[in-house]
């Protein structure tokens, strides 16, 4: 009951905001015909682009912003000496065309095109002359104002497809804005479930090495006559076969997610945005002012495109942490013969050159918390293991300036995605 009451009040609140906005814009306005207060303003623009972004109760919408336009316009004349009464008699039309243009959004349906411009564009426009011509209709029998002529209704139709294709087009941008930011989330995740399901492939074959140690076990044991003992030893080799039956499903359901969540190809230039984007909102977070340069040489669609991600990711965040306050990291990829070679360079704190040679074994980490605990040190062993399943190699360089990774891999392997 609550939350019903909370969900009535936004939308009442969003109805009233609707009708104050267009009420004001409508003020900014251009009057085509003589002797009429009939307007083009910007009331229309608004109204339609505020019942887009957020799901409206259209037609209520459209009679609260008839009321308060009406009253908006009313007093403004009132200011200008006009009788109240002579005012209310010259702007009822306006009201009309409100309700008239919410009532038409309403049948047909506008919502269920938001994802189709022209059609949207169309149906508005469509909507915004019939209203137009029932206000001038009304105003032709009350006012006594002279109907409107061929040109004049060719002046309407013209306005009407203009204001609609324009807010067609503000709403698009906003779309595309919005599917690029849900697609970099989606990129992000997949990428991480991509690394795990590595991860987790590899401790399968790991348990089916471990499954037939213990089988093996339980066989030697029960030929030396030791059947207690043999009999442990194929219970534990059983309940190690359900760790990765289990395993097994787990890798089955992240892989259909991450194939399913891809949202690819990409090209590279595109990935390169993503990286670049989402480590400077991490430099932010952990209050760094860190420049990021970028470059790339040749640009083509990549199907490795979540594997890419995961690997300049994982090292553009190292970067990131690597540097203690200010600094600088470029990415460039580039092409060598048939291969494309990939590039991270910081100048933040370096590698020693004692542990360049392990720094992509597993536990290898200068990584530790404020208890002096150790982080896992998976990271670049992840890298590693990307890499070689693309083909490639990496390799680090270390000085007192700069760090730099720099990975080579078949162009033809990221085009195609044939690992």
């Amino acid at each position: 009951m609550q939350s019903k009451l909370s969900m009535t009040r936004a939308s009442l609140t969003w109805i009233f905001i609707i009708a104050v906005l267009t009420a004001i814009g409508s003020e900014i306005k251009i009057m085509p015909f003589a002797n009429t207060t009939f307007r083009f303003g910007l009331g229309t623009i608004i109204f339609f682009l505020c019942t887009l972004l957020k799901p409206t109760p259209i037609i209520l919408a459209g009679i609260a912003t008839s009321i308060v336009t009406t009253i908006f316009r009313v007093i403004n004349s009132t200011l200008h000496n006009v009788p109240i009464s002579e005012s209310l008699f010259n702007h009822l039309p306006a009201a009309l065309f409100y309700v008239l243009f919410a009532v038409c959004l309403q049948i047909l349906d506008i919502q269920q095109y938001r994802e189709k411009p022209l059609k949207l564009g169309l149906l508005v426009a469509f909507s915004e002359v019939i209203s137009n011509l029932a206000e001038q209709i009304f105003r032709f029998f009350v006012q006594n104002y002279t109907f409107l002529f061929l040109h004049d209704l060719l002046i309407l139709l013209a306005v009407a497809i203009l204001r609609s294709f324009f807010v067609v087009g503000i709403y698009s941008s906003i779309l595309i804005a919005e599917q690029k930011k849900r697609v970099q989330e989606m990129l992000n995740i997949g990428s991480d479930l991509y690394v795990e399901t590595l991860y987790l492939k590899k401790s399968m074959n790991h348990i089916e090495t471990i499954t037939a140690s213990g089988y093996e076990l339980y066989r030697q044991l029960k030929v030396l006559g030791y059947r207690a003992e043999s009999l442990q030893a194929l219970h534990i080799a059983q309940e190690i076969h359900e760790v990765k039956k289990d395993s097994q499903r787990i890798y089955a359901g992240i892989s259909k997610i991450v194939g399913e969540r891809s949202f690819g190809p990409f090209v590279l230039s595109e990935l390169l945005h993503y990286i670049e984007e989402g480590n400077r909102k991490y430099a932010e977070l952990l209050g760094k002012d860190i420049q990021f340069n970028t470059c790339i040489d040749f640009d083509f669609q990549t199907k490795e495109h979540i594997a890419l991600l995961a690997l300049l990711n994982n090292l553009s965040a190292n970067a990131v942490e690597a540097i203690e306050e200010q600094g600088i990291i470029s990415i460039a990829i580039g092409r060598q013969e048939d291969n494309t070679v990939i590039t991270v360079c910081d100048n933040g704190q370096g590698i020693s050159q004692a542990d360049i040679s392990v720094i992509f074994e597993p536990g290898y980490t200068t990584k530790f918390n404020i208890d002096g605990v150790a982080a896992t040190g998976i990271g670049l062993s992840h890298v590693a293991e990307l890499v070689e399943k693309l083909k490639g190699s990496i390799t680090v360089d270390s000085d007192d300036q700069y760090t730099t990774f720099k990975i080579i891999i078949p162009t033809q392997t990221i085009q195609t995605g044939e690992t």
